[in-house]
């Protein structure tokens, strides 16, 4: 049975593997897609409850982190529930050629939006570094952010729509035309595997084959916009809280720690992306190259469980890791102001008066709590 994630190659490709060692691989591969599922759902859940216990999940800033979350989590559903489906099928076949080619439909559904999403954190982010830079070196109003709220809500929209409207095609003629049974349905249950088209030369068949093509072609081109939006995103962040921060005059040890954990930030979101998803594109692109060598699908198709669905895991992690560092800094912060002696504050004070009243205006630290990172 077709599965039409991106990552798989075809089992004539696999042909020259003895039935045992394809046996043994698919099984290894059923364990690690079942745990690391299983630690996806449980990272991407502990963001949502953080989120929701911190009254911050309706916040712009934070709003498509949430949506982020979600996506991840029922990706993590759709691989866990291939795993024990595949587990159910090898000890008592039972022939779940439709439920799940049903479930691979569905799961492309959300990495797509999972794309998406993450392509919306990032734009959040950088419209919100650039509104406080406006702000505070043309003083600026926020004017501007019952629009950019009614955006962000509508980027949300479109993320959550479009993926749904590219896969429609797949699960309407997918499910008429009977691809599940024009395909062979040896591990049809694990959603990174493709099955392989049986060469019948029906229409049904040319049918399938079209849609299989299509699907990989929808997974390799979301993944490389996004992938370029995001680094395109990322990049300019960095470089206008640079100037953010120039701009403030005199810019004292927090306010350099913060630009720390921003550049560290914007280096890890696009290395965790491209590391969950680097391998199934680069497993997408051999496939359609219709390369034949055994031991480059085993080693991709490994790689592939391991990291296409532990995207929310990894995901949390660096959320965890950047909320961290930013409490650290706080605290730090609060710290440094309960010990400094009363010369030091004076030294402060007269280096803030030998500003220009441009400077002043524009030296005034911003509050921690509404510095935006990563």
């Amino acid at each position: 049975m077709a599965s039409f994630a991106p990552g798989a190659a075809t089992q004539e490709l696999l042909l020259p593997l003895q039935d045992l060692e394809r046996a043994q691989l698919f099984a290894v591969i059923h364990w690690i897609q079942a745990v690391t599922a299983t630690l996806s759902i449980m990272g991407s859940s502990s963001v949502i409850g953080y989120t929701v216990f911190q009254n911050t999940a309706r916040s712009p800033e934070v709003r498509p982190l949430v949506y982020l979350s979600l996506s991840d989590l029922f990706l993590g559903l759709c691989w866990l529930t291939g795993a024990l489906l595949y587990s159910r099928e090898a000890s008592h076949p039972t022939g779940e050629d439709n439920t799940c080619y049903n479930l691979q439909v569905t799961g492309q559904i959300f990495y797509v939006a999972s794309f998406l999403y993450t392509v919306n954190y990032t734009w959040q982010l950088y419209t919100d570094l650039r509104g406080k830079f406006n702000q505070h070196l043309h003083s600026q109003m926020p004017q501007m952010t019952g629009y950019s709220n009614r955006l962000g809500r509508i980027a949300i929209l479109f993320s959550s729509l479009v993926p749904i409207f590219l896969m429609a095609p797949v699960l309407g003629l997918g499910n008429h035309f009977q691809c599940p049974q024009n395909v062979t349905a040896e591990h049809g249950c694990l959603l990174l595997h493709t099955g392989n088209m049986l060469s019948t030369g029906s229409s049904q068949h040319v049918t399938c084959a079209v849609l299989c093509l299509y699907s990989t072609g929808v997974f390799l081109v979301s993944f490389m916009l996004s992938f370029l939006a995001i680094l395109t995103l990322l990049i300019r962040a960095r470089m206008l809280y640079k100037r953010f921060v120039n701009s403030m005059g005199y810019v004292g040890d927090q306010q350099w720690e913060m630009l720390k954990v921003v550049e560290q930030a914007v280096v890890l979101y696009p290395v965790v992306f491209f590391c969950c998803w680097g391998p199934a594109f680069i497993l997408g692109i051999v496939k359609l190259a219709r390369m034949d060598n055994a031991s480059v699908y085993m080693a991709l198709y490994v790689l592939e469980a391991l990291t296409a669905s532990s995207q929310g895991f990894l995901n949390c992690v660096v959320y965890g890791w950047t909320q961290h560092m930013f409490h650290c800094v706080k605290r730090k912060a609060c710290r440094d102001v309960n010990t400094q002696t009363p010369l030091l504050r004076s030294q402060k004070r007269f280096y803030a008066s030998t500003l220009p009243a441009r400077s002043q205006a524009v030296a005034k630290p911003s509050s921690p709590a509404t510095t935006t990172v990563l």
